[in-house]
């Protein structure tokens, strides 16, 4: 478990960068064999992403519940999409056997979205955390002075 900052942080990552939500829904919980192979994928392209930085993801965490969500990270909006159409990478595949085993049935929901940020058009604060979200895909710094605002926090970063 990573160490709590018990001060007041905010996190900075330099340039551009895109937040990607992805998850999925169970619509038809007892259909074990429409959600159970989605879910077994994401695990195979986590550690893929991880052993390759060069693709261009920062971070990402979980939340489970009858709806998934994966926060991620990424670099850039032509990395995201240039991992998923990589013919050689995990995604593609887990893509196609989606749409083979589930297509459109309804059992299981997959859904995403994307959002392309700039310097100057986020801003952040943790209090009593450990290095989370964009904190732990950019880097902590106290937020004091100028930092110690929400709206000074959002200047800062432009």
């Amino acid at each position: 478990m990573s160490a709590i900052h018990p001060a007041r942080m905010t996190a900075r990552l330099d340039g551009d960068f895109v937040v990607f939500l992805i998850g999925m829904r169970f619509n038809r919980p007892w259909r074990v064999d429409r959600w159970g192979p989605v879910i077994a994928a994401m695990p195979r392209m986590l550690r893929e992403l991880a052993q390759k930085p060069e693709l261009g993801f920062l971070h990402g965490e979980s939340y489970f519940g009858r709806t998934t969500l994966m926060l991620q990270y990424w670099r850039s909006l032509d990395q995201l999409l240039a991992y998923a159409k990589a013919k050689d990478a995990q995604h593609l595949p887990a893509w196609a056997a989606f749409n083979r085993a589930v297509g459109t049935d309804g059992s299981v929901g997959i859904w995403h979205e994307t959002y392309l940020v700039g310097p100057g058009r986020y801003e952040n604060v943790y209090v009593n955390m450990p290095a989370f979200g964009l904190g732990a895909a950019g880097a902590l710094v106290p937020a004091v002075g100028p930092l110690a605002s929400a709206q000074g926090r959002a200047r800062a970063q432009g």
